[in-house]
């Protein structure tokens, strides 16, 4: 399997059920910084204000959920997966079923449309993984313009056995700047949606970044 779908399995499919940060946490990201609740990448050209009340999750605990997601991934794939590219930008949390995470890492396309072909790959992996593991899932993907920009946004919602909806599940998706940009936000209710969403569709993007 393709270590690039892997490491995008291993962010989007797992349920990152984590503690709440800190916001004075030491360096909580790869990249980036935050100043005024505002993060700020300079290799994406992007920068996020952080909603209010929310917490950062340390670089940490992301790389302790890493860990457990690689190493199950790398028992059921029976593959190694190198995940030493993989960047942690912000993520915050209301609670554990309610966060916004962010990630980039060097992409570069061999041929033209490859990380959109990429992309299409990871969708049917993920929605076959759900399949694979008796979760019932629906899912669906669009197109979506976030501040001029078109990002592929891919939606799960997560069921439990009597069909009563657990989780939901958004991925953004986006080549920017020769890093493959992603932001998933996962949340169980509209009020803690769109609190994420908003602040991601509020995010600004360098207008003179490259595609």
């Amino acid at each position: 399997m393709n270590q690039k779908i892997i490491k995008t399995l291993l962010i989007f499919i797992s349920l990152i059920v984590v503690a709440c940060g800190k916001k004075d946490s030491n360096k909580p990201f790869d990249e980036g910084n935050v100043k005024d609740e505002i993060y700020t990448s300079k290799e994406i050209g992007w920068t996020l204000e952080i909603p209010k009340g929310w917490s950062i999750i340390s670089r940490d605990k992301m790389e302790k959920n890493d860990e457990k997601g690689q190493k199950a991934l790398e028992k059921s794939s029976g593959k190694r997966v190198d995940m030493s590219a993989l960047k942690h930008l912000i993520s915050f949390q209301k609670d554990n079923f309610n966060l916004f995470v962010s990630t980039s890492e060097p992409y570069k396309e061999l041929n033209p449309g490859d990380h959109k072909k990429n992309g299409k790959t990871v969708r049917e992996l993920i929605y076959q993984t759900y399949i694979d593991h008796d979760i019932k899932a629906d899912s669906s993907s669009r197109k979506e313009i976030i501040q001029g920009l078109e990002f592929d946004a891919y939606y799960v919602t997560i069921y439990a056995p009597d069909g009563k909806v657990i989780l939901n599940q958004i991925l953004y998706n986006k080549l920017i700047n020769g890093y493959d940009f992603g932001v998933n936000i996962n949340y169980n209710n509209e009020n803690d949606k769109n609190t994420m969403v908003d602040a991601f569709k509020k995010s600004k993007f360098n207008r003179r970044l490259k595609q």
